[in-house]
């Protein structure tokens, strides 16, 4: 099955334009610095002007009803160009969360809102990651403390991942209800907001959801990630073809050295391969897919820009070149969601 179809070119030219208009490096390290992590204006532009919030969710919830293909795209873009804003955590993981669900009256409360643009965060990793909740209900009381939330201090609305008994169950709860602190906590990457979100006996809406919602939330989740690996390694490889062209050692250009040809030749090869990979999961939204490509993009991406930092030399790792905010995304994007060696016994069995 073809990936690039006609319909999905434009999209990712229209995206393409749109952030290279308006989130150039300064423009990354402006919203990295601002009072919510991520540029407002940029939000509103990508919502309004090209309707990325409303891609994944149906027509019924005033959405557009595209598939998950679409969605990948407009992923890819943002990860090329480090755009920092909440489309993961809120029109991809919160949206999903509750299509996945399979709660009608939730999803026509909220659904509409994050089409809109309405920011919507899931509460869910505890402190050692995502394998369980760090939030525990009893009844419809919430307490404990969810760990590493996408946007989880600017959101509107927070549906908690919660153990309820042995089971996980999914509740609603608004953001500024007495007993939730939020609080943005320090990142490896600076380009990705993390918040801890606390709950101290807060009373939630449970919205009733599948046994698996878990596990097929982990799969397109880590799904959507990979294709943000992917848009950030082909951006680092361009990064780095770009300064070989022009740097200058001996008397000639660093590119024309036959070592460093071979390096960037491989960096290709790890881009593209994961590009197959993350487009294969993207399609058949398979679980073994993702896991795939959870763990393929991870190392991918992370050999990528290790070879980026290596061959620009000294100049990688100031602060004003982005090849050093590309190595801290490839690393944190390998952790987000479980790091990728959690999955092989996965793709094992």
């Amino acid at each position: 099955m073809t990936f690039e179809t006609e319909e999905r070119a434009a999209l990712r030219e229209s995206v393409r334009t749109l952030l290279a208009k308006h989130s150039d490096s300064a423009a990354v390290r402006s919203a990295i610095a601002s009072e919510n992590g991520f540029d407002a204006d940029l939000w509103s532009m990508l919502v309004e002007q090209i309707g990325v919030a409303a891609l994944a969710i149906p027509e019924e919830y005033d959405g557009i009803g595209a598939s998950a293909a679409e969605t990948h795209v407009v992923l890819e873009e943002l990860g090329r160009a480090l755009a920092p804003t909440p489309f993961l955590g809120s029109a991809v993981l919160a949206a999903q969360t509750l299509l996945l669900s399979g709660d009608a009256a939730a999803a026509g409360r909220l659904l509409p809102g994050i089409a809109a643009g309405e920011i919507v965060a899931v509460c869910w990793a505890s402190e050692f990651g995502w394998d369980k909740p760090g939030v525990v209900a009893e009844g419809d009381t919430l307490t404990g403390t969810a760990h590493y939330v996408l946007g989880g201090d600017v959101a509107d609305t927070l549906l908690v991942l919660a153990l309820d008994g042995d089971d996980v169950a999914l509740f609603e709860v608004g953001a500024a209800v007495d007993g939730i602190t939020r609080r943005r906590v320090p990142t490896m990457d600076p380009t990705r907001a993390l918040a801890e979100v606390s709950f101290s006996a807060v009373t939630a809406t449970r919205i009733p959801s599948s046994p698996d919602l878990l596990e097929r939330l982990r799969a397109a989740a880590i799904v959507a990630v990979s294709a943000e690996q992917v848009g950030a390694a082909q951006a680092a490889l361009d990064l780095t073809v770009e300064y070989a062209k022009n740097r200058k050692q001996f008397g000639r250009v660093i590119g024309s050295f036959q070592a460093l040809k071979h390096r960037m030749a491989d960096m290709y090869a790890l881009v593209e391969t994961a590009r197959s990979m993350s487009y294969a999961a993207a399609l058949s939204q398979d679980p073994q897919d993702a896991y795939a490509a959870k763990i393929y993009c991870s190392e991918a991406l992370s050999q990528v820009t290790a070879e980026a930092i290596q061959l620009h030399g000294g100049i990688a790792i100031t602060w004003e070149h982005d090849a050093q905010l590309y190595f801290k995304r490839a690393h944190g994007t390998a952790q987000l969601f479980g790091a990728p060696h959690r999955y092989l016994h996965a793709i094992a069995v």
